[in-house]
């Protein structure tokens, strides 16, 4: 089973460009059992090595503008630092059902964002400023929201970067994987060092994902991407939903 997550979620990430943390977290924990503690590091973890292949060549083509990656980490870096030490609070405390709400809320929130967001018109005729001095700022809650559950450096940085700088599309997405790697790469050291990680699960979710992230490259050129990330984030939002019911029966059966 988990081969097969780990070749589901990689196919996702090799076709829609998100889903490395945003994914992993949420399977794991409903379908798996597995505990959310350690399932936030195995997303981060998992997201690193996907990542980690993937920003050598950004790299290598000029698609990582430097300047904004620092401002973004200014803020990213303290953030999946408070982000993890606020998770490791809550299960320390055994709050088990408030970090499932959250985890819900976080879940849902950002899935019905990126719904409406794929919806919007276009205008053509809009300036964009640059406005890269925000993102330090604007990064600080993306990175908490990044150590707490793995997900939104993909997703969110990715439209903070559209909206303040005026970057080509090919350096968004190579900036914003330079990014989300450093984040995984930070916050997956603070969660494996605290909580008693799988590494078992961990290496099977990355075979599958290998396999997986080979047939999306091969069909990615033949499979529009904007329907399939609008059926990414309904899937989101389906799981978010079931966190805060879990989380609600939970607290009522108390």
């Amino acid at each position: 089973m988990p081969y097969i997550l780990g070749l589901f979620i990689a196919f996702f990430i090799s076709l829609t460009g998100v889903g490395a943390g945003t994914l992993t977290v949420p399977i794991l924990i409903l379908f798996l059992g597995v505990p959310a503690p350690v399932a936030v590091g195995i997303g981060l973890l998992f997201a690193t090595v996907v990542k980690f292949i993937l920003v050598p060549a950004q790299i290598v083509r000029g698609n990582v503008s430097w300047r904004t990656l620092a401002l973004m980490l200014f803020g990213g870096v303290p953030g999946v630092l408070v982000g993890s030490l606020f998770l490791k609070h809550l299960v320390t405390a055994g709050a088990n059902n408030v970090l499932n709400g959250i985890l819900g809320a976080i879940l849902v929130g950002m899935a019905t964002y990126q719904i409406l967001y794929s919806f919007r018109a276009p205008n053509p005729d809009k300036v964009r400023r640059d406005r890269a001095s925000w993102l330090t700022w604007l990064m600080l809650p993306v990175g908490a929201e990044v150590g707490f559950s793995s997900a939104g450096a993909g997703a969110l940085g990715s439209a903070a970067i559209l909206s303040f700088t005026k970057l080509e599309p090919a350096q968004v997405v190579g900036t914003d994987i330079a990014f989300g790697f450093i984040l995984s790469l930070i916050g997956s050291g603070a969660h494996w060092s605290s909580t008693q990680g799988n590494t078992t699960l961990l290496w099977q979710l990355v075979i599958g994902g290998i396999f997986g992230a080979g047939i999306g490259t091969l069909l990615s050129t033949h499979i529009p991407r904007r329907p399939l990330r609008v059926a990414l984030w309904v899937c989101l939002l389906l799981l978010g939903g079931q966190f805060l019911v879990n989380s609600y029966h939970a607290h009522a059966f108390l």
